[in-house]
Order: C-alpha cells, then structure tokens, then sequence
C-alpha cells in the first residue's frame, strides 16, 4: 500500500499540487487521471520520490519516503518496476537482454537464476519466441510487452506506469491494459496509472483518481465514474468520445 498524505508542490511561485489525499492499495489498478496541466505527472513522480513535495508525506507501507535519507530509498527503489510512455528498451541489446538488465544491475542471482527469470518473465507476456530479437525488430506494442517483463523482473512489491498505451492502436492498448491487470492482481503489486486513455479507466479502473487543478476532485471506480454528479469531471469524460456514448447510453436507459 502507498499513501499520500496532504501532498503540496509548487514551481516558482504556482501551486501544482494543493493537500493531495490518497491511498493506492496494493493488487489494485489505480488510474490518475485529468486534464493536460491537473498534476498528474507531477504527482507521479511526488509518490516515485523523482520530486520532493514541498509539504506532505508519502509512505510505503508505513515507511515514509519523503523523510528518508537517500541511502534508505535505495532499498525501496529496488522494491519498484517502472514502464515509461516510450517503452525505453536498450537499441544495442536483445529483448532477452533488456529484460535481464535489471537483474543483472540489482541482483544476486547466478547468471542461470537470471536467464531463467528474464524467460519467465518473457513467456508471462507471450513474448518468449521475440527473445533474440532487437527492438527495431518488433512492434511497437511488443516493445511495451518487453517492458512489461522488465518491469515485473526483480518482482517489485509496486508498479508505475506512465501513459502506458500512448502510440498504441486501441486493439494493442487493450493488451497491455490486460496484462497490467492481470499482473497486479496475480502478484498483489500495488499499481500506479497515469493516463489520458478512458478505454484503459473503464476496462481496469479498479481505484480512479481525478485531478482537477492540482486538487483530487473525485475519487472512484469505474462503476462509479458513469454515475458520478461532478460537474468537472463529467466535462473532462465528456470529452471523451468513448465515455460520452458510455454515459448517453446510461442516461437513456435510467
């Protein structure tokens, strides 16, 4: 479990974030969403320790990062998998390569333990036939699948994500959307989302964030979302092509 505990951020002088609550529990898929601007990607990296909050804690079950010396994050940090919005795969190295990566940075494991976990790995994405191959090689939405396994390799107790889905077309989004619930739940990892992509909020928002302005404007599922009276957050899903229809539909049949 993650908390964030009246979070403050501010850049010269304009407040970002203003007294963000929130707690992410963990085998849980927990989206942070909003408009361009809200703090999404500010609170990102407040709750990955990438920014210091100017005011508020973050905790780690029950560890506080924020008061932490940068010696004692070190452990935590091990404890972490992150999948970027580009998949951010190492061009000169294999697939198979790039997954062992981590494990050959942070590990104690014999060159055998690792290959055999960056396989497991590879063959819990679908993506053990791909492991000799370069990036280049491979489809965009196969890289995310590679990063995917990278990620879940030192078996983090926490898993970010940044825009997984952007430049992927819906049927591939889907996937990774698939694989990133299944992951969390299979491992009981407490899963961070950052995302414009409301196919992703209906599909696996088991715990939505909305910000709105720096503030948490709404928090929900995505039962919720559809019924919710917020008159922000029912412009921002109005927005959205899918959701208007979703919810239009809804309203029709009440």
């Amino acid at each position: 479990m993650i908390e964030a505990i009246s979070i403050y951020k501010q850049f010269e002088g304009k407040t970002v974030l203003e007294d963000i609550n929130a707690t992410f529990n963990n085998g849980a898929t927990n989206l942070i969403i909003g408009q361009s601007g809200a703090g999404k990607t500010v609170f990102l990296k407040c709750i990955v320790g990438l920014l210091a909050p100017d005011k508020g804690k973050i905790i780690y079950d029950g560890r506080c990062i924020t008061t932490m010396k940068e010696k004692e994050k070190i452990t935590i940090r091990r404890e972490i998998g992150m999948l970027f919005q580009s998949a951010a795969l190492f061009d000169s190295m294999s697939v198979l390569e790039n997954v062992m990566f981590p494990l050959d940075m942070f590990s104690s494991m014999t060159y055998k333990e690792r290959l055999a976990r960056a396989r497991a790995c590879l063959d819990r994405v679908n993506l053990i036939e791909a492991q000799d191959k370069l990036p280049e090689e491979i489809s965009g939405g196969m890289q995310k699948r590679v990063a995917i396994a990278r990620a879940i390799a030192l078996e983090p107790k926490y898993l970010f994500c940044d825009e997984p889905n952007s430049g992927l077309d819906p049927q591939t989004s889907l996937v990774i959307d698939e694989l990133i619930h299944d992951i969390t739940k299979e491992y009981g990892i407490t899963t961070i989302v950052n995302t414009h992509d409301m196919n992703s909020v209906m599909n696996i928002g088991d715990h939505i964030l909305f910000l709105s302005g720096g503030k948490l404007a709404w928090e929900g599922d995505k039962t919720q979302i559809l019924n919710t009276e917020n008159e922000q957050l029912n412009e921002f899903l109005f927005s959205s092509e899918i959701l208007r229809q979703v919810k239009e539909q809804a309203f029709k049949h009440k």
